[in-house]
């Protein structure tokens, strides 16, 4: 699951309105109906007809002519033109009239059809905005989700709703007297936007998903997601890897392999997110969790452990050679993209190549994601320069992140990149930057295909809202979402994932897995 880590606390409140112009005709209004403000909602009817007397005494004598411009310049209403209907009823009749009648009907008409528009706009004014009287605090937390979702959301059409009328009957139709049935009100909402990415989170949540991205989870070490690419027809969770080394891997469970229940739950119609927190709980607690890998179906009981999200392995792997310098390559396994991972990528390259590395590769297999901005960092460390990926929203591109080569560390060396159906998110930006710019050989089988960015906004009380905010496209305008990067070569089914098995396979012609090093760094 990758997240785009962008807190924001505070939201600038909406423009006031403009200042009131007193209309010739049915008032049409642009802003939403919350955020008008009556300036006659006050007077009375009595007022009103004060106001049409008074008129109807002050009114300027115009100077009749049979020219309509004449007219209309004369009242400085109209302007120069006929077009205003009591004017052209006025001009037509003028011939026989006598300048007091014209006077006196004129003035009457006129402040008739001004005492109408007034009073329809106080009631019209006074009516709307009678909901956005008397906010409480938990109205304003609501209004501040709202907004948040308003401002960021990829889809400008909220699938398909006015996003303003959803506000204003939530205002007057959902319960907010307590904090639990605002987060109740504010989950409704984000639920109508079908969007299985954007959620809301309670403080706890907000604080676990933080802390998920910072370097350690007690749980069982699984990353998940909902069936896609092989597995479309697949009911439950798919996984997409497991944590090497945690409790989940050393049961046997695999990228590929399907949840169908946690502590006999069904997952069938179970949210990842949901899932996630069944997964998550206390150190040493025991999660039962029933499998199906391939045909098998596995009934598991896994101890919860704190497992460390250290985000890179490496490893150095000579190859033998009748010459007398042996080639010599620099092996990296990167994990998870949190926010010690480009850090951790950097330190890796410094160690091999104060080694006298000839090539590199690098396995992105069963990473899932993570930070954005880590997996655009650590593009750049392979890169002398190009586009790394297009943000788009729905107008188009919105954003492009590049390099300029100032960060390169190893953009000369050979390179392969290795990727499966686990790999997702970050790890397929990295892959695709890298693919697309002719910097490396991709390896293995088509990605897992997420394509979509989500940000994290931090509300005023501690909870957030995780927010799809764009779609990426790799340099070469390819949008990966469903699809995922394909591969320019398939590996070995039995090629393996860990570093001290990947070492053999490069050095043993006889081993099943093997793949000499033309075949790794030669298109």
């Amino acid at each position: 699951m990758e997240v785009l880590f962008s807190i924001s606390t505070y939201f600038p409140p909406l423009p006031p309105p403009p200042p009131p112009r007193l209309p010739l005709s049915k008032p049409r209004f642009s802003q939403p109906a919350s955020s008008r403000i009556s300036p006659i909602s006050a007077l009375s009817f009595s007022s009103l007809q004060a106001v049409s007397w008074r008129l109807r005494l002050t009114v300027p004598a115009p100077c009749i002519s049979r020219n309509c411009g004449e007219v209309a310049n004369n009242f400085g209403v109209y302007g120069d033109s006929c077009r205003g209907f009591w004017l052209q009823k006025i001009c037509r009749a003028s011939d026989g009239l006598q300048l007091d009648d014209f006077k006196e009907r004129f003035s009457v008409a006129f402040a008739q059809l001004l005492v109408w528009v007034m009073l329809f706009t106080s009631v019209s004014f006074a009516i709307s905005s009678a909901p956005s009287w008397a906010l409480n605090e938990e109205n304003l937390l609501f209004l501040e989700a709202w907004r948040t979702i308003d401002r960021a959301y990829i889809d400008k059409t909220f699938n398909g709703q006015s996003w303003f009328r959803y506000r204003e009957n939530a205002l007057r139709n959902e319960p907010m007297n307590t904090r639990a049935e605002t987060y109740t009100a504010i989950k409704k909402m984000v639920a109508t936007l079908d969007d299985p990415f954007t959620r809301f989170l309670e403080p706890e949540k907000f604080k676990s998903l933080r802390s998920g991205t910072q370097g350690a989870l007690t749980g069982v070490g699984l990353s998940i997601g909902y069936p896609g690419g092989l597995n479309k027809s697949s009911s439950g969770l798919m996984v997409i890897s497991a944590a090497p080394g945690g409790p989940a891997y050393r049961a046997g469970i695999s990228s590929g392999d399907v949840i169908l229940a946690i502590d006999n739950s069904s997952t069938e119609s179970m949210g990842i997110y949901d899932a996630a927190e069944r997964l998550q709980g206390l150190e040493g607690s025991v999660v039962e969790l029933t499998i199906q890998s391939g045909t098998e179906t596995k009934h598991l009981a896994l101890k919860r452990e704190k497992v460390s999200l250290n985000p890179v392995k490496s490893r150095l792997c000579e190859i033998p050679s009748s010459g007398r310098d042996s080639p010599r390559i620099g092996y990296i396994k990167l994990t998870s993209f949190n926010q010690n991972a480009s850090g951790a990528v950097r330190e890796a390259i410094e160690t091999l190549r104060s080694n006298n590395v000839n090539a590199f590769i690098l396995d992105l297999r069963d990473n899932s994601g993570g930070l954005f901005p880590e997996g655009v960092e650590i593009a750049k460390l392979w890169l002398d320069k190009g586009v790394i990926v297009y943000i788009c929203d729905s107008r188009g591109v919105r954003d492009i992140y590049d390099t300029d080569g100032s960060s390169a560390m190893a953009s000369s060396e050979p390179l392969a990149v290795l990727v499966n159906k686990g790999t997702a998110s970050a790890s397929e930006i990295l892959a695709g930057a890298l693919k697309d710019n002719k910097r490396a050989i991709v390896f293995g089988e088509p990605t897992y295909g997420k394509g979509k960015i989500q940000s994290v906004f931090q509300l005023s009380d501690g909870s957030g809202l995780v927010v799809t905010v764009a779609r990426y496209e790799t340099p070469a305008h390819t949008d990966i979402d469903k699809v995922g990067v394909i591969p320019d070569q398939p590996l070995p089914t039995s090629f393996p994932k860990d570093e001290e098995g990947f070492c053999g396979c490069l050095q043993d012609p006889a081993a099943a897995c093997y793949v000499n090093r033309a075949q790794l760094f030669t298109r």
